[in-house]
């Protein structure tokens, strides 16, 4: 059974596609550019991985 409760809702979970594709459509963007921020940031926290995309996109 997996983990789930506070803690777990502050991760993006690679391995869980609806994970990857709620953050790419809340955040606008590609579910690559979400892998992509997870792994230039090393870290699966949510909104570290939120405020990396919004900051690349306000670079462009």
């Amino acid at each position: 059974m997996a983990k789930s409760g506070p803690k777990d809702r502050k991760m993006v979970n690679s391995s869980q596609d609806w994970e990857i594709s709620h953050v790419a459509t809340k955040m606008g963007v590609s579910s690559q550019a979400v892998a992509g921020a997870k792994r230039a940031t090393k870290s699966n926290d949510r909104a570290t991985i939120e405020s990396y995309l919004k900051d690349k996109s306000k670079k462009k």
